[in-house]
């Protein structure tokens, strides 16, 4: 029941200012992180979309591969330049866009696993990577680079993972989720639900330019809190209580002996997983 993604259709619900506005769309692509990168050297506006119905080489965090049959899957990238003030905010804004955006056109209530997996039942919906290339992408009137972040989303829709042993029991879709309240197949449409992610995004994005913050709205859905963990980072780990995050969005982990390990990026394992 896989169907290319209608360009039309997105455009048509589209409600953004300027995020997706500018969108190169490919049927196939290696990665769109690499297309997005690519369209910044050469001046794209920030808000411009990468997007792909495929990607032969899709990458996760950490350097996980990202396993995604074509035409059923949101595969996109997001270029910005934001100001480093708001930079430590987009990896709290996009996974909260993400479940914001499911929730409003499907109903279904998602939570997010620190840093920013967005799980439904325990299992992974939707994976958000975030690269800042470096060196700097070169500034298109020449001179020094500027500053550019990728983000980069990779949204479960209706992804059936049963076939697939790596991840049939850590990977969930929403077409998955709703089957199991329906009792019957679902099949979902995937141009509205990429609309309102970059709806959400934007409007977030704007707040905290304008001095706002998510975190609350972030820490709010994390599952993560008051969890057993391990966290292992290159060079450590560390296990305890995760017991909050701090106001940049690192996780702050009690090991059993009292030490308050600050986490800045790493992988989380909850205990019992």
């Amino acid at each position: 029941m896989a169907a290319a993604f209608d360009l039309d259709r997105f455009r048509a619900a589209l409600r953004t200012d300027t995020f997706g506005r500018n969108l190169i769309f490919e049927p196939s692509v290696g990665s769109t992180m690499d297309v997005a990168r690519g369209a910044a050297g050469q001046g794209a506006p920030e808000g411009t979309l990468a997007l792909a119905d495929e990607q032969t080489a899709g990458r996760g965090r950490l350097g996980r591969s990202w396993l995604a049959p074509p035409a059923v899957n949101l595969l996109s990238t997001l270029l910005l330049r934001p100001p480093a003030a708001v930079l430590r905010q987009v990896a709290m804004i996009a996974p909260l866009a993400v479940c914001d955006a499911v929730e409003e056109c499907h109903g279904l209530r998602l939570d997010i696993k620190w840093p920013n997996d967005v799980q439904a039942h325990g299992k992974k919906l939707a994976g958000i990577l975030i690269e800042v290339p470096h060196p700097p992408v070169p500034s298109p009137a020449g001179g020094e680079g500027e500053s550019v972040v990728l983000v980069g989303a990779g949204i479960n829709v209706n992804f059936d993972p049963r076939p697939y042993e790596e991840v049939r029991d850590i990977a969930t879709s929403v077409a998955v989720e709703l089957a199991r309240e329906a009792g019957r197949p679902v099949w979902v449409e995937r141009e509205p639900l990429l609309a309102a992610y970059l709806a959400h995004f934007e409007r977030m994005y704007a707040a905290a330019r304008a001095g706002a913050s998510v975190r609350d709205a972030w820490r709010a859905r994390l599952v993560t809190l008051g969890r057993e963990v391990r966290a292992a980072w290159p060079g450590g780990s560390a296990e305890g209580t995760a017991e909050d995050v701090d106001d940049a969005g690192a996780l702050i982990v009690r090991t059993a002996g009292g030490e308050r390990v600050t986490v800045e990026a790493g992988d989380v394992t909850l205990r019992g997983e």
